[in-house]
């Protein structure tokens, strides 16, 4: 981006209405029908699918102009502990609105990640202090909030955005940016995210920083992973071509290039188990696979040596296709 202050595509591009959220229909349906009056929220979901818009968007629909001054964001991940709920929060909920306001309104994004102890004294504010403000809780998983506060909340489930939205929201802000999208790069965005629409965006910009012309290959440079073409070379060495050859690249790439051996893993769920795979494994092994895949993203996660896990991960993978190949399956 060229000179002055860069602003973030995330917020530029935030919709500042419910009506102009992408997809939700649901969840933005339930919403229209609690305003004005709204009890407590809980909205959860996949991130990146709008929940914190959504929240930011009933606070304008709430107090227009005041919604500033009569909302409170937090991020509970960041203030997790009794200290930050008892004073930040106690002290705004218990203030007086502002602009003939009915009650204020406190949002707090990832309330998933308070502690036991914090969600207690939440809950016992959210009771107190009813009469002056409401609450909105955010959280990815609903499992992690207590059932007490999920009992005092109207809860409300934002699904995964489908890909055709994703793509289609993307293409506007490229176009309004004057970033050009090769064919590649769009679903490279999707791959990349997860589905994320908030991952998307940042990589998108990230991306546009390097080049107004995006490929495939310069999202995966700007969010720092290694390419598909890459990946899938590395992977097809491993599993049905040169075994020694794969071993050194795949070393290469971890400690090398510094490639996220998660990275690679899910990486080889899509490019195996895919229905774009090029693979056309027989259905009897998915299940099989799913589970070396998911037993060695366990094992990472709690310490293990990566290239090793990847390394045997890839044996036991070239063994099971091999022999089923051949006519025989061997025991996983």
């Amino acid at each position: 981006m060229d000179g002055g202050e860069e602003v973030l595509w995330v917020e530029k591009y935030r919709p500042g209405r419910l009506e102009d959220m992408v997809d939700q229909e649901a969840a933005r349906e339930a919403l229209e029908g609690m305003l004005p009056n709204i009890p407590h929220l809980l909205l959860h979901g996949p991130p990146g699918t709008g929940k914190t818009t959504a929240a930011l968007a009933v606070a304008r629909r709430l107090f227009g102009e005041s919604w500033r001054e009569n909302t409170l964001e937090l991020n509970a991940s960041d203030e997790r502990g009794l200290a930050a709920v008892r004073e930040r929060v106690r002290e705004f909920a218990r203030s007086l609105p502002s602009g003939g306001a009915p009650f204020r309104l406190v949002v707090m994004d990832e309330a998933d990640n308070m502690t036991g102890d914090a969600q207690q004294a939440l809950r016992r504010m959210m009771e107190v202090h009813s009469g002056t403000a409401r609450f909105i809780l955010i959280a990815n998983y609903v499992s992690r909030i207590i059932e007490p506060i999920q009992s005092r909340c109207a809860v409300v489930r934002f699904s995964p955005l489908p890909r055709e939205a994703v793509e289609a929201r993307l293409s506007q802000i490229a176009a309004a940016e004057g970033v050009s999208l090769d064919s590649g790069a769009l679903e490279a965005l999707w791959e990349a995210s997860g589905g994320d629409l908030r991952r998307a965006i940042n990589a998108l910009q990230a991306a546009s920083s390097i080049s107004k012309k995006v490929t495939a290959e310069t999202i995966y440079k700007a969010m720092g992973k290694a390419s598909p073409s890459v990946l899938r070379a590395v992977l097809h060495e491993l599993i049905m071509g040169d075994f020694n050859r794969g071993v050194a690249e795949l070393r290469r790439l971890i400690k090398d290039e510094s490639v996220d051996p998660l990275d690679v893993i899910g990486f080889a769920h899509y490019d195996l188990l895919s229905s774009y795979s090029s693979y056309k494994l027989p259905e009897h092994l998915k299940p099989q696979l799913i589970y070396l895949l998911s037993s060695s993203h366990y094992r990472i996660i709690r310490g293990s040596d990566s290239l090793i896990q990847l390394l045997g991960l890839s044996s036991k993978i070239r063994s099971l296709i091999s022999s089923s190949v051949a006519g025989s399956e061997p025991s996983v």
